[in-house]
């Protein structure tokens, strides 16, 4: 039997769990691995710690990191590799992929997203619901979108980048992209006009960088 897991029991794991139902192979089994406190079941499902998982009756094991912050999902996928545990990724039935994707392992793709062409996409990308990547764009590792992101043609997204709900990213020039960088963040509903530098939070419309008080 192959045990395939989810790895987060909370709402980011309970939306990927009934995507993965569909997929699921003949002689194999679904279940959550969470650490934290939750009940034995979740949603039908048995939920595990992480050495519970490696602990249970099973030929093989795969994991798919269905948690929002990059940098947790990078630590988690870490573990799981020096586990030998292998990475599955997970689409909804309605998810639209155009020409010339190619999309790392570990990549959750929600309801309604959409990759039209010619995009390149890193390891554990998630894409929330109704999100969509446009033409000539070249997306890193552990990058996140939150629910219907608008990600236009000729954009670079680099590693561990967050895009919040309902932001507009400007489309960019060939041979000049618009770039996202690394561990940068993306406001709700932000319109994202310039270059993001590594690191930097922006928000609004135009999109400047976040002031705290």
């Amino acid at each position: 039997m192959t045990l395939f897991g989810v790895y987060g029991a909370s709402g980011c794991g309970r939306g990927v769990m009934p995507l993965l139902r569909h997929i699921l192979p003949e002689e194999a089994e679904a279940v959550f691995i969470d650490d934290g406190d939750h009940p034995p079941r979740v949603n039908g499902h048995r939920c595990l710690t992480w050495e519970a998982f490696l602990a249970d009756e099973a030929e093989t094991r795969a994991a798919c990191l269905a948690i929002a912050n990059g940098a947790v999902r990078a630590r988690l996928a870490d573990t799981c590799a020096s586990a030998g545990v292998g990475f599955f990724s997970v689409r909804a039935g309605n998810v639209v992929i155009m020409d010339e994707v190619a999309i790392s392992p570990g990549a959750i793709l929600s309801p309604f997203v959409t990759l039209t062409s010619n995009i390149r996409i890193g390891h554990h990308f998630h894409a929330n619901i109704g999100s969509y990547v446009e033409h000539d764009c070249v997306i890193g590792d552990f990058v996140t979108f939150a629910p219907g992101v608008k990600c236009n043609g000729n954009i670079v997204i680099e590693d561990h980048a967050y895009i919040g709900t309902g932001a507009i990213l400007r489309q960019g020039r060939p041979g000049a992209p618009l770039t996202i960088g690394r561990g940068a963040g993306v406001g709700m509903g932000a319109v994202v006009t310039k270059d993001v530098p590594p690191g930097v939070t922006v928000v609004g419309n135009p999109a400047k960088p976040l002031i705290k008080d």
